[in-house]
């Protein structure tokens, strides 16, 4: 019910022409449909429902992000609402944190955090204090949706030497937002820099070891958030290409009657399938593991295969469209762009390949298989 709300919902307001002109005119985000988004409640799906949220999962998560990068939904919705989930869910455990929850996590404002295009923590950024004031220091660099923030959520190094992270208005004083270009346009990063910044300590929300375990759990989860978008651009490629070539006529007949054609739409379908398999099975693991689980593996096991059928899938929906396929006029280019950015983001396929094989020759046989 949730995919195909979201289905029958993005395909009236998430349309090529609304996408194009978002894209084009209004800096890669549709503000209308971002608060239409959040009045029908997406942005607690996964919430606790201590926070108000319906305290469900990844795997509803996975589903809304499927629709999304099937209609190229111009809203940040990966990185103000997936990316976050993790951080909410272990705030809304303490008293001081239920209350950050409740006021930011469905607000309608754009929180962000300051991670890396790997998803890494950064660590540049310093704390010091002056009197009752914390006084922050340091850039953030390529901030996905940063350029529609409200709100930045960004790690720096505390006095104490632990990092934590802090809370930030986007109005903040010495703040500083530089857009950048980016290859999908539907799309918004900015560099975001910090002179001087004056906080109170209730800027800081987690910190010390906490704030690690989190982060890394953060990484593995938006990951295959991140994957189930690419899901979403490889299955409307294909979609793109079996329309277009039932259509186009050579010879007398529709081209994709030919065999030679035909191979290539089901190599699309099968690469499309084999990563939806993979993020499926990834969303449940992060749903049902115990301490003991590693959820790494499957993490990479979906990046990597959602990214690889959105590559492929989009640059065969190119040629599929033959000499048309690159013209603008035509949408391939449109996912051919998303497919490309998303693949840099929380680490490339041979990031988490390496990643994955250290780990695999690095750590003892039994542990090893122990996690998987």
């Amino acid at each position: 019910m949730i995919a195909e709300s979201a289905a029958v919902f993005l395909q009236e307001k998430s349309t090529s022409a609304q996408v194009r002109k978002v894209s084009e005119a209004e800096g890669g985000m549709d503000r209308a449909l971002w608060q239409k988004a959040m009045e029908l409640g997406w942005s607690g799906v996964a919430l606790p429902e201590a926070a108000g949220g319906m305290g469900l999962g990844l795997r509803e998560l996975v589903l809304l992000q499927e629709r999304m990068g099937y209609h190229l939904a111009c809203i940040p919705f990966f990185d103000a609402v997936v990316a976050l989930t993790p951080l909410w869910r272990a705030l809304s455990k303490t008293e001081k944190g239920l209350p950050v929850v409740e006021r930011l996590a469905q607000s309608g404002q754009v929180c962000v955090l300051g991670m890396t295009v790997r998803g890494e923590l950064p660590k540049a950024a310093t704390v010091k204090v002056e009197g009752d004031a914390l006084i922050l220091n340091g850039q953030w660099s390529q901030v996905g949706s940063g350029t529609h923030a409200d709100v930045f959520l960004l790690p720096a190094t505390l006095p104490c030497g632990s990092l934590g992270l802090l809370e930030v208005s986007a109005r903040a004083d010495g703040l500083k937002v530089n857009a950048l270009q980016t290859v999908d346009a539907t799309r918004s990063s900015a560099n975001v820099s910090a002179i001087n910044v004056k906080l109170s300590g209730d800027a800081v929300l987690i910190f010390g070891d906490a704030l690690k375990q989190l982060w890394a759990e953060t990484r593995n989860f938006a990951a295959i958030g991140l994957a189930a978008e690419q899901v979403g651009v490889a299955e409307r490629a294909l979609d793109l290409a079996v329309e277009y070539t039932k259509e186009r006529q050579q010879f007398g007949k529709a081209v994709g009657s030919f065999q030679g054609v035909k191979h290539r739409a089901a190599q699309m379908l099968v690469k499309v399938e084999t990563a939806r398999s993979a993020v499926y099975a990834a969303a449940f693991i992060a749903d049902n593991q115990d301490e003991s689980s590693d959820l790494s593996y499957f993490a990479a096991q979906a990046r990597t295969d959602a990214t690889e059928a959105a590559l492929f899938s989009t640059r065969e929906s190119i040629q599929l469209h033959g000499g048309v396929g690159f013209t603008w006029e035509f949408d391939p280019h449109l996912y051919f762009r998303r497919a490309q950015a998303s693949s840099q983001r929380m680490g490339t396929v041979e990031q988490w390949r390496e990643q994955i094989a250290a780990r695999l020759l690095d750590e003892p046989e039994e542990q090893v298989a122990e996690a998987a």
